[in-house]
């Protein structure tokens, strides 16, 4: 209870101080204080008490977030509001209340765990809006006082009343000012963001080495590789949680990768350090195995889409059902094409062809690079990998990175991309050979990636964000190809599985969706990108442009 009841005896001693401040003196205890101390104490104490009483309100949302340096500043703060309502006008009934305040906050200390700059409270618009009203309804009180003061028409009190009219505007001035100031700021300001681990980081070698050995690592926890995410490492450092940070919004791009003993300690400690930087975290992209984390964390749970796994035993390109994938294959390599694994890092002596592959792609794609959630072209990422190569009559026209696993139990594909001269149906090729590679490599299964969207249902007692998410992926196809990436995988038979995105309260997943969607997009200015109608430049640039992003095998459908 202590924190919001904190919150809320902030909110009403700034409220007292506010109003105070807008309203006429007491005449007779002014005349005793102007006798003793002078004018410009008495002018600056007015002044003051009224913007102390607005930081009061302000660090009531500090208090509600259970923030330390918030306890610390609303007792400061009170503190020095009561001695200086002695000077504005002998108040002594506010100095008692606000030490009544300091004497109930002050044994609560520990309710207040959150050590994080006050900079980083999370204002919401209602909370603004209520500090708003309180400023407003102490100036509205203001004026009321003093249409109807008892010594208005009074000469010698009169020249008082002015001087206190023109102390309760500028002290509601003050406030007013420092209120919009806060809003406008608080606009811009960003919440704790923790330092991103890049490949010249000491802590990315940690990073391979735990890729390599993972006990539990999905494929896709190779764009831990990526350069743009931050880690926490468990306590053996075999176990890692990689996030992206985006505004207030903390997201775990899927489970933990290491030790299994280790996935719900890192999870704890990922949500405990979110929270002590008053940001929201969630859990991205996550399968039905951490379903039982997500309940002890009490995560809230929503279904995202649908991950197709193709068991490498079960497939075959005999039989009726494959003839046109058969045809298909059958075709390219007849018209010359080539299939060939580089191992990882030997793709450097074609990292231009890949990049001119590469940019002709983007030329004809909406879009830009993506980042987070997907890979990108960039060769010291690429270089990480094994790299698939497709050929015709000699040439590079097609390229796919492929991300391994440590188990050998699944591995998957994740920037694929080909160029103009590349063969008809050049997908079908080169999955089929990945497929037949893949099997002669040890590996159990592909998995194609995710179909957005896919698997939710539309009935009457479904929750709200499903059957919002059914109605896109049925009408939303000027957006993207929902419906055709599922079906393109669908041909393959795989087995589809569920994933989720998890985070504390449901109705905050919308807008922890559209930040990832803005993580992964490089921002609004890489949603902006449009294909672009000109053909590709003649000759690439040596190295990778700066903003540039990739498409993957789910936009390339």
């Amino acid at each position: 209870m202590a924190p919001n009841l904190s919150a809320l005896l902030s909110l009403a001693v700034g409220a007292m101080l506010l109003t105070s401040g807008a309203t006429p003196s007491e005449p007779e205890r002014f005349v005793q204080l102007v006798a003793i101390a002078p004018p410009i104490l008495i002018e600056i104490s007015h002044f003051v008490s009224s913007i102390l009483g607005l930081v009061l309100l302000l660090l009531a949302f500090g208090l509600r977030s259970r923030l330390d340096l918030a306890w610390t500043g609303a007792l400061v703060t009170a503190l020095a509001a009561a001695v200086l309502a002695i000077f504005k006008g002998f108040n002594w009934e506010e100095s008692a209340a606000l030490l009544t305040f300091c004497l109930i906050i002050s044994p609560v200390h520990q309710a207040f765990p959150r050590r994080s700059r006050l900079s980083y409270i999370q204002v919401t618009p209602g909370w603004l809006l209520s500090a708003a009203a309180a400023l407003a309804g102490a100036a509205a009180v203001g004026w009321w006082s003093f249409r109807h003061a008892d010594y208005a028409n009074q000469p010698f009190w009169q020249a008082l009343a002015d001087d206190d009219l023109a102390r309760a505007i500028r002290s509601s001035g003050g406030a007013a000012i420092l209120l919009l100031a806060f809003g406008v700021w608080r606009l811009l300001a960003t919440p704790a963001t923790p330092p991103v681990v890049t490949d010249h980081d000491p802590d990315f070698e940690r990073v391979r080495a735990i890729l390599a050995a993972a006990e539990i690592a999905e494929p896709s926890a190779n764009l831990a590789l990526l350069g743009d995410k931050r880690f926490l490492f468990s306590a053996s450092g075999e176990s890692l949680l990689m996030f992206g940070v985006r505004g207030r919004s903390w997201i775990a791009m899927g489970s933990p990768v290491g030790r299994r003993d280790e996935q719900l300690e890192l999870l704890w400690r990922f949500r405990e350090l979110a929270d002590a930087h008053a940001a929201r975290p969630a859990v991205f992209g996550f399968g039905p195995d951490a379903l039982p984390d997500m309940v002890e964390l009490g995560f809230a749970v929503q279904k995202t889409g649908e991950s197709a796994i193709l068991p490498l035993a079960d497939f075959s390109l005999t039989g009726r059902k494959r003839e046109t994938l058969r045809r298909n294959w059958r075709k390219a390599a007849e018209g010359g094409a080539s299939f060939e694994v580089l191992p990882v890092g030997a793709a450097a002596a074609a990292m231009d062809d890949l990049r001119a592959i590469s940019d002709a792609w983007l030329a004809e794609h909406a879009g830009g690079e993506k980042s987070f959630s997907m890979g990108g072209f960039l060769p010291e990422y690429l270089l990480e990998f094994p790299i698939a190569l497709v050929r015709h009559e000699g040439a590079i026209v097609a390229f796919a990175s492929l991300w391994p696993s440590a188990s050998r139990a699944v591995f998957s594909m994740d920037l694929m991309r080909y160029g103009a001269a590349a063969p008809k149906n050049i997908m079908d090729f080169l999955f089929v050979e990945l497929l037949e590679w893949g099997k002669a490599e040890g590996y159990q299964a592909f998995e194609f990636g995710m179909a957005p969207l896919a698997g939710l249902d539309d009935r009457p007692l479904a929750p709200v964000l499903s059957r919002l998410g059914k109605l896109m992926f049925e009408r939303g196809e000027d957006f993207y190809n929902f419906q055709g990436v599922r079906r393109y995988k669908d041909k393959y038979d795989p087995i589809w599985r569920p994933r989720y995105i998890g985070a504390p309260s449901r109705w905050g997943i919308p807008f922890l969706l559209a930040d990832i969607g803005l993580l992964s997009s490089g921002g609004m200015r890489g949603l902006a990108k449009r294909a672009r109608k000109e053909p590709p430049p003649p000759s690439w640039p040596p190295s990778p442009p700066p903003g540039g992003q990739v498409a993957n095998v789910d936009e390339g459908q």
